[in-house]
């Protein structure tokens, strides 16, 4: 296991890249490992099955294990529409577009979403997650 305290110095695209990929995988353990041991994930628009927010990178550990755990769905790809440096070095905002399918229902669906990503020292310390909670419930029937 990595040494969470002392990363390798990451830029915010490098983390939005893990980000994605840790969406990919359905890892839980590799997004919770991104994040600062006190950092705050946040849902602003709020989607059934999610609370809205995350405390601490434990918290974001275990809400992802259970809801990427209980959900059949499996994202496919991540269509990164953009990608805003800000005036701030350690936010980056991305605009992108999950497509997964429902092996149940035997469907694609798209999700589209928003985050805003917070880095510091190569660690998230708060992400604002809009995503489209409609579509969310609609995926998983």
């Amino acid at each position: 296991m990595p040494d969470l305290e002392t990363p390798a110095v990451r830029t915010p695209r490098e983390v939005l890249a893990r980000y994605y990929q840790a969406m990919l995988d359905k890892s839980a353990d590799d997004l919770a490992d991104l994040y600062a041991v006190e950092a705050v994930h946040e849902f602003p628009f709020t989607s059934p099955g999610f609370p809205p927010r995350y405390e601490g990178r434990e918290a974001v550990r275990a809400g992802y294990r259970a809801a990427w755990g209980a959900s059949p769905v499996q994202v496919e790809e991540i269509r990164k529409i953009a990608a805003y440096e800000t005036a701030d070095p350690e936010v980056i905002i991305a605009e992108h577009v999950v497509v997964g399918t429902l092996p149940t229902r035997r469907t694609t669906f798209t999700v589209p979403g928003l985050l805003i990503l917070h880095v510091h020292s190569g660690l998230v310390t708060r992400v604002h997650d809009y995503m489209d909670g409609l579509g969310v419930a609609s995926a998983r029937g």
